[in-house]
Parts: C-alpha cells; sequence; structure tokens
C-alpha cells in the first residue's frame, strides 16, 4: 500500500507510475476523501472537547445547587453530533481505504517504460547454447519416452496443468529441491523455513495477492482460505504485525513449497508439458531489509539464483522488467530465463523483487533502531530460487542426447546417484493409459 502522505504531497509522481503500470486510479477521488476525512476529524475532536466542557459545567451547576437540565441536553446533543460524525468518518475512511488498494507500488526511477515483454531489457546472459549435432526434441517428448513425466493421468487424478512424476523424473525434481535449499543455507546468509501451504485472508492481503489477483488463486471456501500461489505468501506473512530490532537485520528466509495457480486467461499460450502448469514446486527467498540497503539486497538475491543456472550450466540472460510488465507490488523486479533448445524459446525461471515498503505498510512490518526512535517500516524482497518446472524443462532440453538419454549435471549426480537419466533405467515402465 502507498503511504497517502506521498498522494498528497506528489499528486504528479503517482499519476505518472499508475500510468505507466497501465492502472487506471482515481487520485482525484482519493485526495478528496483525504480531506474530507481530516476535517471530519478536527471536527469530531472540537465537539469532543466541547462536550467535556459542557460535562463540567453540570458539575458545577449541581454543587452550586442550580438547575444542570440545559447542561444535560447540550451534552446529550454533542454526543449525538459526535455520534453522527463518527459514523460517517468511518464511511469515508472505509470508501479511501478501498481505493488506496487500487494504487500500484511506483516503478523505480531506473525502469524501463513499456506495456510488453519486448520492452524489458536484457542486462546479462551467461552460459553458451549447448552443441547439438542433432534436432533437440522438445521436453514432452523426452520425458515420454524415458517414463518420467506422466500428464494424462495427471488429468485424469485431477485436470490439465496437473503433471505426475514418475522414476527418475521425480527423483530428478526432489533433487533439485534440495539442492537449491543446500545451497542457499550453506553460507548460512538463507534460514530455511517450511510454511504452510494453506493462507487466510489476511496474509494474502498482506502480500497484495487480494484484491489484484484473486482470480489467480485456488481457494478453499467453505474455510476461508487459500492455496498459496508462491511461498512469498506464508513467509513474508510470519513477521505480520511486528518490530525487528536494528541489530537483527537483514533476515533472509528459504523456502520450499508446492505452489498452485489457476492461471487464469492463460489458455492456449505455452501450455505444452511443463511450460504453465497450476501445481509446481519453488524454493523461494524472502528478505527482510532496512530501507537504505535494500537496492543492494535485491542485487544479491538475483546473483543468489543466477549462480544456481550458472553451476547446471544452462544458457540464461537477466532481463530489468518494464513498469508495464511488472506487476502491481513490485518497485523493481529482475526476471531470470534459460534457453530450451528443444522449444528455441527462453522460460523464466525465476523473477526477483523489491517491494520497498509497499507490502510492509500491509502488514505493519517494522524495525527499530539502536536510538529507539520511533519504529519504521522494513523493506521486503522476495526471489524465485528457483521454480524447477522451466527449470526441469531446461535440463532435459539443453543435456538431450541423439539417443533420448538425458546427461545429468555434475551438482546433481550426487542427489539423483547416476551420471545420465537412460531409456529403461529412468524408472520402471507402466501400462499405457486407454485411450
Amino acid at each position: 500500500m502507498l503511504d497517502i502522505r506521498v498522494i498528497r504531497d506528489a499528486t504528479e509522481k503517482v499519476r505518472l507510475g499508475c500510468e505507466a503500470k497501465g492502472i487506471e486510479v482515481d487520485l482525484q477521488e482519493i485526495l478528496r476523501l483525504d480531506v474530507q476525512r481530516r476535517e471530519l476529524l478536527v471536527e469530531i475532536e472540537k465537539l469532543r472537547q466541547e462536550r467535556n466542557v459542557r460535562s463540567k459545567e453540570i458539575g458545577a451547576r449541581i454543587q452550586a445547587g442550580e438547575d444542570p437540565a440545559t447542561a444535560q441536553a447540550e451534552v446529550r446533543e454533542l454526543g449525538e453530533r459526535v455520534k453522527e460524525r463518527e459514523e460517517e468518518s468511518g464511511r469515508v475512511e472505509e470508501a479511501l481505504q478501498g481505493l488506496l488498494l487500487t494504487v500500484p507500488n511506483l516503478p523505480d526511477p531506473d525502469v524501463p517504460a513499456g506495456r510488453t515483454p519486448e520492452d524489458n531489457q536484457v542486462v546479462r546472459e551467461g552460459g553458451a547454447v549447448p552443441e547439438l549435432d542433432f534436432d533437440p526434441k522438445p521436453h514432452w517428448e523426452l520425458a515420454e519416452a524415458l517414463d518420467i513425466l506422466d500428464f494424462e493421468r495427471g488429468v485424469k487424478v485431477t485436470g490439465s496443468g496437473f503433471p505426475v512424476y514418475k522414476g527418475l523424473g521425480a527423483r530428478l525434481e526432489r533433487s533439485l529441491l534440495n539442492w537449491f535449499l543446500d545451497v542457499h543455507t550453506a553460507n548460512g546468509r538463507y534460514r530455511e523455513v517450511l510454511p504452510p501451504i494453506l493462507v487466510n485472508e489476511d496474509s494474502a492481503f498482506g502480500t497484495g495477492q487480494i484484491p489484484d489477483k484473486e482470480d489467480q488463486m485456488y481457494v478453499i471456501t467453505r474455510d476461508e482460505m487459500f492455496l498459496v500461489p508462491t511461498a512469498e505468501v506464508p513467509v513474508t506473512n510470519l513477521h505480520r504485525d511486528e518490530i525487528f530490532s536494528a541489530a537483527d537485520l537483514p533476515v533472509r528466509y528459504a523456502a520450499y513449497t508446492p505452489n498452485f495457480r489457476r492461471e487464469a486467461g492463460s489458455h492456449g499460450r505455452d501450455v505444452r508439458g511443463l511450460n504453465r502448469v497450476h501445481q509446481f514446486n519453488k524454493v523461494e527467498l524472502v528478505k527482510f531489509v532496512e530501507p537504505d540497503t535494500s537496492d543492494e539486497e535485491l542485487e544479491e538475491l538475483v546473483e543468489d539464483a543466477e549462480n544456481l543456472l550458472r553451476q547446471l550450466g544452462l544458457r540464461y540472460r537477466v532481463l530489468l522488467m518494464c513498469a508495464g510488465d511488472m506487476g502491481f507490488t513490485q518497485a523493481k523486479k529482475f526476471d531470470l530465463e534459460v534457453w530450451a533448445p528443444g522449444q528455441e524459446k527462453w522460460l523464466e525461471v525465476s523473477s526477483c523483487s523489491n517491494f520497498r515498503d509497499f507490502q510492509a505498510r500491509r502488514m505493519k512490518i517494522r524495525y527499530r533502531s539502536e536510538d529507539g526512535a520511533k519504529p519504521q517500516l522494513v523493506h521486503t524482497l522476495n526471489g524465485s530460487g528457483l521454480a524447477t518446472p522451466r527449470t526441469f524443462i531446461a535440463l532435459l532440453e539443453h543435456y538431450q542426447r541423439e539417443d533420448g538419454s538425458i546427461t545429468v549435471p555434475d551438482v546433481l549426480r550426487p542427489y539423483l546417484g547416476v551420471e545420465a537419466i537412460e531409456p529403461g533405467r529412468a524408472g520402471r515402465p507402466a501400462a499405457k493409459v486407454e485411450k
């Protein structure tokens, strides 16, 4: 949530920020309600003071043996006026807060303008395209031949977008997650947590999933809960309504969760195989930091995700996202993409974002400096480190051999227990699904 003082004092800057993100906001109505709210608060305070004066007169008149009826009537009238103004103030406050929730986080000054993926800036590239002397296959063909993914049975059990990992496919998925967590926690910079995968409405509100992304989440209506679309939601909310000591910052977490996204509106877009699924696994990195360190922490966050791709030997690139392709809550975001040679396209495997104090204001997450000054809002950041589906895709398509087998990268061999995933060795063959 944006600070009302920013809207009040830098209205044009806010207008341009909303425009850059392609989000329409009625700033004039927000300002009108803000003025009305403040005027009502002043009026209410004056009425309360006047009521207190009249109340004291009642006691003085009684003590002097005078009739207090007139003063008592005035106190009752003032009380009714206070109640009316408080109710009006409540309605104005509710309307104002509702409109404030429509105001996005403002993009940082160095965020490029634009609305489409073509407007994102390539910051750097790493790794090399594999030298294959045969026509590479897409991962869904490789996985079917190796019997390590089962899309049809996933459809039968749940529906489209819920794949089943089998044999060495399941083991590769588990190996990736374990290796990600081991790398992130090895140097002690990140503390591993395993959070719930169901969250309540307050948690979804705190990170900005609602009222912005309701259509993308699975809702447990009976119990008024949401399946997490990312570990960002439960992990960031661990410290909702809390005050850190400055000495405790930065706080950094690494968390694995399955993630659930409806992917509403994505029908027909890159949906083959694992390209776009409704349930997937991811290790998320979440940070709580002091404001003057958040720029540096964002760069380190990108480096932590990038490090994994380098060790896996994959071709990748880092993108600075344009304002219109960044999202409602982010002030600055980098995406990391890997090259999938079997499809000849770039696939996103990580988004690393700085939210500044936008989320912290919603969740009232603050820190107190060592001098004991008034608590200030922290800055929150998060990034994927990494999401597995498209990393899985890139590994299969990058390390494929002409016979359909897959070379296992060196860093994963201790986890997977084999040097290659080969036909007939990927797992016990299963009966075919009858059509």
